[in-house]
């Protein structure tokens, strides 16, 4: 397995650099609702691991995911945000095809970048659209081996503990291995959830992916409980959920029941 490290050099003292706790701390609501908030102007740090099985034509497979996926924000005048989102995927497989065995490895990079309004609509609404990038950094087993780019957006809306939106991108490839499949395909994430006084989220999404040249869709439901607190003076977030793959490729994506538990460290200013 690649040194994650080679992929993402210096990314713990690159956080610690950008990390400055002011005299006057955001109010907990006010943190909940940052954490929530995919453009919001704080430096978080969220390690999400997926676990799916009833991988492969035999069913016999399973996958474990890490991604990693700092996110650092950056004022650019009175008006506007631009947010950097990274998402760096390290991967463990065994038998998702009768022969293939044992795979780990790291995935490739899906970098977007995020230009947001400071201020919200005039009905609330939160916005950011920008480019997303695909970078082939990953390992020969999990690399698409093609650099890709598109448009994302994303809009949301928080009131009275709720939180609902989406955030969707397309990549299509451009360059790399000619001897690869190229890459036309849409992601799209409708979100909801609920934040109680005890700043308890509970929350519903799909995280769904449209292949444009199989003409197939990949449909988890993720079905999420998160709860913030703060250990030693630091904020962070802890998320256990399920998920249920609703539509996948037959033969070839996980089916049934998988689940997801993640950290979020959280840096606000």
């Amino acid at each position: 397995m690649k040194n994650p490290s080679t992929i993402y050099p210096g990314l713990v003292g690159i956080l610690a650099g950008l990390c400055s706790f002011s005299a006057f701390a955001e109010s907990d609501e006010e943190l909940a609702k940052k954490a929530l908030n995919p453009v919001a102007a704080m430096i978080s740090l969220p390690i999400q691991v997926n676990y799916d099985s009833d991988i492969g034509p035999a069913k016999e497979g399973t996958k474990t995911l890490i991604n990693i996926q700092p996110v650092i924000p950056f004022s650019m005048n009175e008006d506007w945000n631009l947010i950097s989102r990274t998402i760096l995927p390290l991967v463990d497989q065994k038998n998702v095809t009768p022969t293939s065995g044992s795979q780990s490895g790291v995935g490739d990079i899906v970098q977007s970048v995020f230009f947001s309004p400071k201020k919200t609509t005039a009905n609330g609404w939160i916005l950011g659209a920008g480019p997303v990038l695909l970078l082939p950094s990953g390992s020969n087993e999990f690399s698409a081996k093609k650099w890709g780019a598109g448009p994302t957006i994303v809009a949301l809306k928080q009131d009275s503990g709720w939180t609902y939106g989406v955030l969707a991108n397309h990549l299509w490839s451009f360059a790399g291995d000619a001897e690869r499949a190229d890459i036309s395909a849409t992601f799209v994430q409708p979100f909801l959830s609920y934040t109680n006084k005890s700043y308890l989220t509970l929350g519903l999404n799909t995280e769904s992916t449209y292949d444009w040249k199989s003409e197939k869709w990949l449909v988890p439901l993720n079905f999420t409980a998160t709860q913030m607190l703060k250990i030693g003076g630091q904020p962070l977030t802890l998320t256990a959920g399920a998920r249920y793959w609703a539509s996948t490729p037959k033969g070839v994506g996980p089916e049934g029941w998988g689940f997801r538990l993640a950290l979020t460290l959280l840096f606000p200013k």
